[in-house]
């Protein structure tokens, strides 16, 4: 009997444990890899598979079985272990996970006593090592290191933990940590240790880890951090020792507390215990992110520590990819810096996630959980690119949406190699070479450039899908639905009129859309200067509602009045946010990406709805211009900014639903960046039952535009298919 199996099959101890039941069994045969699946070759494939499911590597997933049945022709002197055949493409390897109890135990004692490199075929670092398929060692970072005999001995025992695991390595054969200081100098000393020591006494230091390197630093020494970074308020992720730690700091639910641990290990936000350091990691937010350990140095680090939490950011620009060259992280002015001489062939961002009840948001999905897919009815051949920021590519080639990881946003220097990159990787292991390359209809944005190249080399069509109806169909994709009524609810998207969509109720298929309704327009005055200099929102919508503006005088104000009629006008949700904010004294600029409307949520979580604050429909616009000239002194803040989104956030609904019965539909959706919001999606929750109808929401896919590709992709796949 011949037998395909299909799945998370490679860089598992598959093949090992297949070889471990034959055996076991008397059987007679071998196994394979061929890049994409396990092949295997066997007198008796029933007995083997009975207990085969039995015994299955614990990072491994089988999708589907294969079962060829063919006369045997093999030998009879037993089972074997073949060479790998790269006859087969396909993602089938497992994502990094975090190192397992018995690698930290041997990180203890024994030969691999403080090793940071110390992994098996149950944990460890994956896609981030692994250069092309088959995952055999050749094709990974650690073909560098020779084993040495110790090691080869672990990979040719069936009864060794390490039993044909790709990467094993030890002290003596694998990668090592060295430390640099200030001056770009090897220090002398044990090299994690000292690092450690250097942080405790309130140095900043950076980390290379796995997939990328971190700014690392005690947690309450935030301030210097911020300064040394230039980082006045944007939150920053902390690491904290272990679970005691951890309630320190947060109080996580229990589907928080399982995701955290889980061996993914993303960073995960949850309600913060409020106290001066947590309110200077997060400033004026209700919650706070954190991770626990998940690499061999991260464990060693803390061991050699007093302290039990470490702010943990990536080190880089925001929205640019992490740096991974020694040279270049060096010029960082950090105090230390700790670097390994193993290559990183795929970076990974750390994931970052939030919960709604039982329900996962990906902020940022990444590390621990890419490469990842999502399954569709269609089959073809498709390169999506996304939008213009939180990019991630995805790639098709079958019926698999197939996502890379977090990219970063595309007018950070970088990036656009980085994606390139990244998406032609992908392209290689999956053997795909596209009939449609997909990219966002703003003529503006980056990525056109590499869409139009991999056309120009391929043949391939190019194809142009509108910002929102992405949201919605990466919301179908996520959902396994093909059409519905959807809140798409973001900062900005281009528009069919040209201007910045961003609050929209849509209705949409695969294959077309329908604006049903739209926020109010305002204009944006200056474009891009709006979104930072709050004031300029604030004094479009005090003009609209007649009320003379303090916020500017003389020249300044003559030229916004003359821009009110010139400027693009956006009908973005995020905007609405960021005019509140300012507006009750929450948000006076932008500094990072949200601010202005995470900075709301706390305000959100708590108001309760005022009398007055109604709005209504004027053809197709919602008209939330005039709740600004509602407000009163006397109201609290948080009643204000809750009755004005509930009010916008009513209408919405309610026009979704309309459409939704016109349809025959029982349901309506949510997707876009705003949908991360818990009270916003509160909201929507209770004002779609009051309507008797439910909400679709995002569990895998990213709400966000981390979602755009995922999307556009299968948009492309139904094109392909008509």
């Amino acid at each position: 009997m011949r037998i395909i199996i299909k799945g998370v099959v490679q860089g598992v101890g598959f093949r090992p444990t297949v070889y471990k039941v034959a055996t076991s069994l008397g059987l007679n045969g071998c196994v394979w890899n061929d890049g994409a699946n396990v092949i295997v070759n066997v007198d008796d494939g029933d007995r083997l598979l009975n207990s085969l499911y039995l015994h299955l590597p614990p990072l491994s997933v089988i999708e589907d079985v294969v079962i060829e049945n063919t006369q045997y022709t093999g030998g009879k002197d037993g089972f074997h272990i073949s060479s790998s055949k790269a006859s087969g493409k396909g993602v089938s390897i497992p994502s990094d996970t975090a190192v397992c109890d018995k690698c930290l135990n041997d990180m203890k004692n024994g030969r691999r006593k403080g090793y940071a490199f110390t992994s098996c075929t149950e944990c460890g670092a994956r896609f981030t090592l692994l250069s092309s398929l088959p995952y055999d060692r050749a094709n990974t970072a650690m073909s560098e290191f020779d084993v040495c005999d110790d090691c080869s001995k672990e990979y040719g025992s069936p009864d060794d933990r390490r039993f044909h695991h790709q990467t094993v390595c030890c002290p003596y054969c694998g990668p090592s940590y060295s430390l640099y200081g200030n001056n770009g100098k090897i220090m002398s000393g044990p090299s994690v240790e000292k690092f450690g020591k250097i942080i405790d006494s309130g140095g900043i230091g950076v980390i290379k880890g796995v997939g990328g390197m971190h700014i690392c630093s005690r947690i309450d020494n935030v301030d210097g951090v911020r300064k040394w970074y230039g980082r006045s308020q944007k939150p920053f992720a902390v690491m904290v020792r272990d679970a005691n730690a951890l309630n320190r700091y947060a109080e996580p639910t229990e589907h928080e507390f399982s995701e955290l641990t889980s061996r993914c290990r993303p960073i995960v936000l949850m309600r913060k215990k409020v106290c001066d350091i947590t309110e200077s990691i997060s400033p004026g937010l209700d919650n706070i992110g954190i991770f626990l350990p998940y690499a061999g140095v991260h464990h060693i680090l803390f061991d050699s520590m007093r302290t039990d939490a470490l702010i943990m950011t990536s080190a880089n620009t925001p929205g640019q990819p992490m740096i991974l060259n020694d040279k270049e992280i060096i010029g960082m002015n950090a105090d230390a810096y700790l670097l390994h001489n193993q290559k990183i062939i795929n970076r990974a961002d750390d994931t970052v996630l939030r919960m709604h009840g039982r329900r996962t948001a990906f902020i940022r999905r990444s590390r621990g959980y890419t490469p990842s897919y999502i399954d569709t009815r269609y089959n073809g051949k498709v390169l999506a690119l996304g939008a213009q920021e939180n990019i991630v590519a995805s790639v098709v080639n079958g019926s698999r949406i197939q996502q890379t990881q977090y990219i970063g946003d595309h007018d950070s220097e970088g990036v656009a190699e980085y994606l390139e990159e990244a998406a032609r990787s992908l392209m290689n292991m999956l053997g795909c070479t596209p009939d449609i390359v997909v990219t966002d209809m703003h003529p503006g944005y980056g990525n056109r450039r590499l869409a139009k190249k991999i056309c120009n080399e391929t043949g391939a069509e190019m194809l142009e899908v509108q910002h929102h109806w992405a949201h919605c169909a990466s919301l179908f994709a996520d959902n396994e639905k093909e059409e519905g009524v959807v809140l798409a609810i973001d900062g900005t998207g281009y528009g069919d009129d040209g201007n910045a969509w961003g609050g929209e109720v849509m209705y949409a298929d695969l294959e077309s859309y329908e604006r049903i309704a739209h926020l109010q327009y305002i204009p944006l005055l200056g474009s891009e200067k709006a979104l930072y200099d709050l004031r300029r929102l604030k004094f479009a919508v005090d003009s609209m509602n007649g009320i003379d503006s303090k916020l500017f005088g003389g020249d300044d104000a003559n030229v916004l009045n003359k821009m009110m009629k010139k400027s693009v006008r956006t009908s973005s949700f995020g905007r609405l946010l960021d005019t509140l904010a300012f507006s009750l004294g929450v948000c006076k600029e932008r500094t990072y990406d949200g601010e202005p409307a995470m900075k709301l949520e706390p305000l959100l979580s708590r108001g309760k709805l005022l009398d007055g604050y109604d709005t209504k429909i004027v053809g197709k616009e919602i008209m939330t211009v005039p709740l600004f000239a509602l407000f009163d002194k006397k109201e609290k803040i948080e009643d204000i900014a809750y009755s004005v989104v509930r009010s916008a956030i009513g209408q919405m609904v309610n026009a979704a639903c309309d459409t939704a019965v016109s349809k025959g539909l029982s349901e309506i959706g949510v997707s876009g960046g705003v949908s991360y919001n818990g009270p916003i999606c509160d909201m929507i929750d209770d004002a779609a039952k009051e309507r008797g109808m439910n909400v679709m929401h995002h569990s895998r896919v990213p709400n966000g535009d981390g979602g755009i590709s995922t999307g556009q992709s299968l948009i492309a796949l139904r094109r392909l298919n008509q």
